[in-house]
């Protein structure tokens, strides 16, 4: 690319090159933006990669930021006296994204569901468990609750649903963490 090579780096990543017509800028705290000239539109995605992305770092020596007479950032190169308005920190950008967990938790047969869901917020979430008299459907159902869910036992056996809500709020309740806004004023629903 020109611009590039203008400002004295040279285009070494063809993944992040940009599609005909876009441009590649960034703001005074150092995000990056494309503008895309087509369709006089800007976003903060790349268009190609999908990555948003950040300036690592200072300007490099002998670079000054300016801004000119209609308030656009421009770039100063005092050492080869020159001016760009492509930041020279380009070439150095870092992908953000904070969203991604760097590390995946691993699971395994002793697992609890109290471990899975740790931290999690299921307020407002209404969740449907099938099997949730016994076993593995009792567990999980309990565990909902507890973690603020209306939850809706699906059972083939009434009696038993019945003997799981009971064991549920027996156990719960001391904690305050079921939630009771269902018509039967328990958290739970039987189907």
């Amino acid at each position: 690319m020109a611009a590039l090579r203008y400002a004295g780096l040279d285009d070494t990543d063809s993944e992040d090159e940009l599609p005909p017509g876009w441009e590649q800028r960034t703001t005074k705290d150092g995000w990056v933006y494309y503008a895309n000239h087509t369709e006089e539109k800007t976003q903060w995605e790349h268009p190609k990669t999908g990555k948003r992305k950040r300036i690592a770092g200072d300007l490099p020596y002998g670079w000054e930021q300016e801004t000119d007479e209609n308030g656009q950032v421009f770039f100063v190169d005092h050492i080869n006296k020159r001016s760009t308005y492509l930041d020279p920190r380009l070439a150095f950008t870092v992908d953000d994204n904070p969203t991604k967990p760097t590390t995946r938790q691993r699971y395994d047969s002793s697992t609890t569901a109290m471990e899975i869901l740790q931290g999690r917020d299921f307020s407002g979430k209404v969740v449907v468990v099938t099997g949730a008299n016994s076993g593995i459907g009792f567990e999980t159902a309990k565990t909902l609750a507890l973690h603020g869910a209306h939850v809706i036992l699906a059972c083939r056996n009434m009696t038993r649903a019945n003997e799981a809500v009971s064991r549920i709020l027996g156990e719960w309740l001391q904690f305050g963490g079921i939630n009771t806004d269902f018509p039967h004023g328990e958290g739970f629903r039987l189907l």
